[in-house]
């Protein structure tokens, strides 16, 4: 694998309703800013710094901040803020009015205040104008273990740990300046790897994350948020037997067909690989599943437009990171493997946008940040 780039070069991007791309991110004295281009990439506007007070940003691999746009001008930029004690943080959130010319001080995003994990969010607006965010939590995993400590000896030996973490929500439905409850949409997530977000067919937000099986297999759940909410289902099956997080998350994009292209890094049989797989509307496998065609592929991303369908990963060859994609022109029936780039330098997971010009990868390497075309 790649090595592990420097903390604070991770950003997070999203293309507003004008057709501007967005990028949210860390800058080389460690401020938190945002930027947007028109061209999407060529040239960009001067960056904006936000003004955070004494915040600290996650800015590393799978945690990273986000920005996401409403149907009224309404622009939310979140972050996880690391806390005192390891592994622990809040998820903070700006809000602004004005399409992102002025922006709120940082708040607390969930009503929950412990000094837990609350960390790699995810958000969306709905069709609506429903804002989901969506987060890895441990309070339950807390309560298990008071619950453990108040038996016995004998008792608490022959109770059952707590396996992972949690997925939590809530919704704001003024764009982030009030949200409802948190609301625990599945016990026992993976720790650390991020969770992907999509829009349904019916304007609603689905959500695949890497979820753990019972005994212990790290493979893949999904559901869908809000109203149209239902169990979470089982999404991949490579049965992988792990007792840690990869940190390694899932990516997900709307099919053309009707339900989802998903990619997913996990070990099958004892070979590991980042996979692509449909699922239905419903979340479930359908047909087959590929390995990416490259071995050393890792934290793939999709994204779709029509029938058009592109996957970009990282490939480490031991002297330098290639970026390469897999692309389709038929709705993922057929792809072709296409190299885009390749770096010496440290450098960020790779993002896919689906712009007004066509399907783009972000690549942000120690130097500069790449926004190259894929398709058309």
């Amino acid at each position: 694998m790649a090595p592990r780039a420097k903390a604070g070069l991770s950003i997070g991007a999203a293309v507003s309703p004008a057709g501007l791309l967005w990028i949210v991110g860390l800058n080389q004295d460690g401020k938190l800013f945002v930027q947007s281009s028109k061209d999407p990439g060529a040239t960009w506007n001067e960056p904006q710094l936000l003004d955070i007070g004494e915040d600290k940003v996650a800015a590393d691999g799978e945690n990273r901040p986000k920005i996401a746009f409403g149907p009224k001008q309404q622009v939310v930029i979140s972050y996880t803020q690391p806390l005192a004690k390891p592994y622990t943080g809040e998820i903070r959130m700006l809000r602004s009015e004005d399409g992102g010319k002025s922006f709120s001080s940082p708040f607390t995003v969930h009503r929950d205040r412990q000094m837990i994990t609350h960390r790699f969010e995810s958000l969306a607006f709905d069709r609506n104008g429903v804002l989901h965010t969506v987060w890895i939590d441990k309070r339950d995993q807390v309560l298990a273990a008071q619950k453990a400590g108040a038996l016995s000896e004998k008792a608490a030996a022959k109770s059952s740990a707590y396996a992972g973490a949690a997925i939590y929500r809530n919704e704001s439905r003024d764009g982030g300046l009030s949200f409802g409850p948190d609301i625990k949409l599945a016990d026992h997530s993976c720790e650390c790897c991020r969770i992907a977000l999509a829009p349904t067919p019916e304007g609603g937000v689905a959500a695949m994350w890497r979820h753990v099986f019972e005994p212990n297999i790290r493979d893949h759940a999904f559901a869908v948020l809000g109203g149209e909410a239902k169990a979470p289902v089982r999404a991949s099956f490579d049965g992988w037997k792990l007792d840690a997080c990869p940190h390694h998350g899932p990516g997900l994009a709307p099919a053309a067909q009707g339900g989802y292209h998903a990619v997913w890094f996990g070990d099958k049989g004892g070979r590991s690989a980042v996979r692509y797989g449909r699922l239905g509307a419903d979340g479930t496998p359908q047909g087959a599943v590929q390995e990416l065609p490259d071995p050393r592929a890792e934290h793939a991303d999709v994204a779709t437009s029509g029938r058009q369908v592109a996957i970009a990963w990282r490939s480490y060859d031991g002297t330098q990171t290639q970026l390469r994609a897999w692309v389709s022109a038929d709705d993922g029936a057929n792809f072709v493997l296409r190299e885009l780039a390749a770096s010496k330098e440290e450098n960020d997971h790779p993002r896919m946008l689906t712009t007004p010009d066509g399907i783009r990868v972000l690549w942000r390497t120690a130097k500069e940040i790449h926004v190259l075309p894929i398709l058309p």
